[in-house]
């Protein structure tokens, strides 16, 4: 299990001017719906944003730690 605070940490880590906000879907830390907005998303596609999270949360996904993952990425402007 993971907190919602713990995952936010991860992509932060990675991606210092995001903000991010994560809600825990079941209550049972390993479902989680995350939103982040970073301008490292500039000119990238959709995969390659959800490419970059997936990076920054990989350990916790590897472990199964986070069991299921629902994104929403944007740039600051968009």
């Amino acid at each position: 299990m993971i907190s919602p605070e713990q995952v936010k940490a991860m992509i932060v880590a990675e991606m210092p001017d995001a903000q991010v906000e994560v809600q825990d879907l079941t209550g049972g830390g390993d479902h989680y719906q995350v939103s982040v907005v970073s301008s490292l998303f500039a000119g990238k596609g959709l995969v390659q944003q959800h490419q970059m999270i997936y990076g920054a949360l990989k350990q916790a996904m590897s472990t199964e730690a986070i069991h299921a993952l629902a994104l929403k990425t944007s740039t600051p402007k968009s």
